[in-house]
């Protein structure tokens, strides 16, 4: 029997609702992510990103970066704004430690996303000097597992290295980011032991979504009951309590929602969360990989850009279609992640339904 979800739970979907259109009215910048290179050391199964080992455009110059952020500087406190690195996988950037040490010193918060690749002992101290705040280091298994995801024989022994020096620096926040896939939802349990025994205190799931490579590999998508089963298996590790496990900010959970994260869902792209491509493009987060891009950086203001666009966004009414149209969550859900529609604006998945259609 479907479980629907209690009246104590709605009311704090309520509750969820009216921040998020609040947040909407002021949508102020929290996150800004900048692709800093499409170049990769890796090749990665799942990448749903236009990167390459070698890719053919140059890295944006850090000095078109910090035009934006002078830019943002002068309508907001840059200390309440993260900017987060990314890419491709930013650390081939000989002068990242340059790039974050000019955002740092510009009083923004300096983030990271890396495959860990090339995280090693000395690179991390240098990022650390230069003000690196947070990162998250990606870590898809075991052994064969993760250098199957990420294509590479070494990344599961570079991955180790990393992690030791992330817990050499106490005052850095990091987590490791697994993607869940036919492969390792067999082995939830024991791999959560495992991180656990390396000292590991937080852990974000996430499922792939159906873009890029992704699109048509069977052996990265779960079926609904599986996605039940990941959900159930987070809920226990949080309750144990040995390390915080939450799933990703991927979709409208359901039942789920308050139990799997810290928080209930909303997609903050274009809310909260800007990002600069390596072309200068203006988008919502990195992970909306179809064209809603809203301006660009070459030939349009960044924050003109942000107040006066951005309205698929912010009134997501056109979502209102397909399977959407008569959804009784649409009014918590506002039609799930931007990341999870095509170039036409259909949904290409809805976890809520991938719960609600659960055999039982």
């Amino acid at each position: 029997m479907k479980k629907n979800i209690g009246v104590y739970k709605r009311l704090l979907l309520e509750l969820n609702r009216a921040v998020y259109l609040d947040r909407i009215d002021t949508h102020e910048l929290h996150q800004l992510f900048w692709e800093c290179t499409l170049r990769c050391n890796l090749n990665c199964r799942h990448c749903g990103s236009d990167c390459r080992m070698l890719s053919e455009k140059d890295d944006m110059p850090l000095a078109d970066l910090l035009k934006v952020l002078d830019e943002i500087k002068l309508h907001q406190d840059p200390g309440k704004v993260m900017v987060i690195t990314t890419g491709g996988e930013p650390t081939v950037r000989r002068d990242l430690a340059e790039c974050g040490r000019a955002i740092s010193e510009r009083g923004y918060v300096w983030g990271m996303v890396s495959n860990g690749m090339m995280l090693t002992p000395e690179r991390l101290n240098e990022y650390v000097e230069a003000g690196l705040k947070s990162i998250a280091v990606s870590f898809d298994g075991f052994e064969e597992d993760h250098n199957w995801m990420r294509g590479h024989p070494q990344s599961f022994k570079n991955v180790l290295v990393a992690v030791e020096a992330l817990k050499q620096h106490p005052s850095l926040t990091w987590d490791v980011i697994t993607c869940i896939n036919q492969r390792t939802i067999q082995y939830l349990p024991k791999f959560r032991d495992y991180l656990i025994s390396l000292g590991i205190k937080r852990w974000r799931l996430f499922t792939v979504f159906p873009f890029g490579r992704a699109a048509n590999d069977p052996d990265l998508k779960l079926s609904n009951e599986q996605f039940v089963q990941m959900m159930e298996f987070i809920k226990q590790t949080r309750a144990e309590g040995k390390i915080r496990a939450d799933y990703g900010c991927d979709g409208f959970l359901g039942r789920y929602e308050g139990e799997v994260r810290n928080h209930f869902f909303s997609c903050s792209a274009g809310i909260n969360v800007a990002s600069i491509l390596a072309d200068g493009s203006i988008s919502g987060c990195l992970s909306i990989r179809s064209d809603y891009h809203q301006g660009n950086i070459y030939q349009d203001s960044f924050w003109e850009v942000w107040q006066t666009r951005f309205q698929p966004y912010r009134n997501r009414k056109w979502m209102k279609t397909g399977p959407c149209a008569h959804c009784k969550m649409w009014r918590y859900c506002q039609g799930n992640g931007m990341h999870l529609r095509d170039g036409d604006g259909k949904l290409q998945i809805c976890q809520y339904n991938m719960i609600m259609n659960k055999t039982t």
